[in-house]
């Protein structure tokens, strides 16, 4: 039952991954990956969430493992940060890394403590 939890928090994740970015990289039409930098912030938030609250088990499983799992994708943060490396966009480069990992923090923190508010 837990691989089936989180296959389908995966199903859904990944998708919304693919399609956040190409539909946010498409209408910024810059260099900056904002698709990977906008689904990582929202996978910690909702990590954040899930993880502060009372929820059950499975809903962790599907939503904070499959789900966000699947949604957040630092392997790309990687790839697209030594893109911009390569491409000498090397401010871009650090920020990204630099903006992601603080709004991604941030984001994690702040789903937490929100999730301390709406579930005690």
């Amino acid at each position: 039952m837990t691989v089936l939890l989180i296959a389908l928090g995966a199903a859904v994740g990944a998708p919304t991954r693919y399609l956040t970015d190409r539909w946010l990289q498409s209408t910024r039409g810059t260099g900056f990956p904002w698709g990977t930098f906008t689904v990582n912030v929202a996978a910690s938030f909702v990590l954040g969430l899930v993880l502060g609250g009372p929820a059950p088990h499975a809903v962790v499983l599907a939503v904070g493992v499959g789900f966000c799992g699947s949604l957040s994708t630092w392997s790309t943060l990687a790839y697209e940060t030594v893109r911009l490396t390569h491409e000498r966009a090397r401010t871009a480069s650090v920020m990204n890394v630099v903006a992601s990992t603080l709004a991604g923090l941030g984001a994690a923190g702040l789903g937490l403590a929100l999730s301390t508010v709406l579930w005690r």
